[in-house]
């Protein structure tokens, strides 16, 4: 057979109801007391009459006694009158009790929000009636009835206590519970913008990635941009490279020398299609570099494989630092 835990609003009904059960007025029990104390005092205490008994009483509902109250009888043999010292920590104790009531229900108005334990369920009307009543007694010549009357305002002081706790709690649980969906909310927005950051550098790294031109052909001897770029398109393949890396080759050459042969930086001192510098270098890929664009072109692709790899790679340096 199952056990299911009883709902905290299950639990909240039964805590009530044995509350009410502890509660329930006794008026047998006071009648008793009423008359003890009309017919003789207790421990040095001045007689009182039966009328000026039930008028103390009068502003107190018996409905709110949070404790079984046990009869003036029974209280004189069992428990020592209580003094004004005694009565004043009940009431310090109450009113403690009552301020705690009064601030977790400011707080949890000020949260705004869903808590399971409602705030209703704390009810310090009981515990306020008792705490005038038990003012409003003397020790001195009540001294039984005021030892009753602070009990009763000792155990309605621990159920707002325990109400109070409760409450708190729930409270706590409800904030940490925002907390937690707030950061979880920000973490699924920062992690958003973390993609949508990664597809914008994406889209931007595939905008400036030229797209392959279509092959040229070539023509012996032609050292025109177009004859140029057909040699190397031609020698691609001896460097291991297919046609995805003829896109970049033109773009770089193109910011380079425009493909010009004859092309020379007169600042730099940078010469041909590849800007070799100086650029007799090239005559280590043939010793007609100066009138011939196919061998400028052998010479940078060289250059290009040993420093680079790839005239992507060289294309990507060139367009981060402006030079490859």
């Amino acid at each position: 057979m199952s056990f299911t835990a009883p709902t905290a609003s299950a639990r909240r009904l039964r805590r009530l109801a044995e509350r009410r059960a502890r509660r329930r007025p006794t008026l047998i029990a006071l009648g008793v007391a009423a008359a003890v104390l009309a017919t003789s005092g207790f421990t040095g205490a001045m007689p009182v009459s039966q009328a000026e008994a039930s008028s103390t009483l009068a502003g107190y509902s018996l409905a709110s006694y949070s404790s079984t109250v046990r009869t003036a009888a029974a209280i004189a043999v069992e428990d020592p009158v209580a003094t004004a010292e005694d009565v004043q920590d009940v009431l310090d104790a109450a009113d403690a009790a009552i301020d705690a009531a009064d601030t977790v229900e400011s707080d949890v108005e000020s949260a705004d929000l869903d808590v399971e334990t409602d705030i209703d369920d704390i009810v310090t009307d009981d515990l306020a009636d008792a705490v005038g009543a038990l003012e409003n007694t003397s020790t001195s010549t009540h001294e039984i009835l005021v030892t009753t009357l602070s009990e009763n305002v000792t155990e309605l002081t621990a159920d707002v206590r325990e109400d109070v706790a409760e409450l708190r709690s729930d409270l706590d649980d409800a904030i940490a519970k925002k907390k937690a969906e707030e950061e979880a909310a920000e973490k699924a927005r920062l992690e958003a913008e973390a993609r949508a950051e990664a597809e914008r550098e994406a889209a931007a790294q595939a905008s400036s990635t030229p797209v392959a031109a279509a092959p040229p052909t070539a023509s012996s001897g032609d050292n025109s941009p177009a004859g140029a770029q057909a040699a190397a398109y031609g020698m691609l393949g001896s460097y291991g490279w297919g046609d995805d890396q003829f896109g970049c080759l033109v773009s770089l050459w193109n910011k380079e020398s425009g493909w010009n042969y004859q092309a020379y930086n007169a600042s730099s001192g940078a010469t041909g299609i590849p800007q070799a510098l100086p650029g007799s270098k090239m005559a280590s890929a043939g010793a007609d570099w100066q009138t011939n664009a196919a061998t400028q072109v052998r010479w940078g692709l060289g250059y290009i494989a040993g420093r680079y790899g790839s005239p992507c790679n060289a294309w990507g340096h060139s367009q981060s630092v402006g030079w490859y």
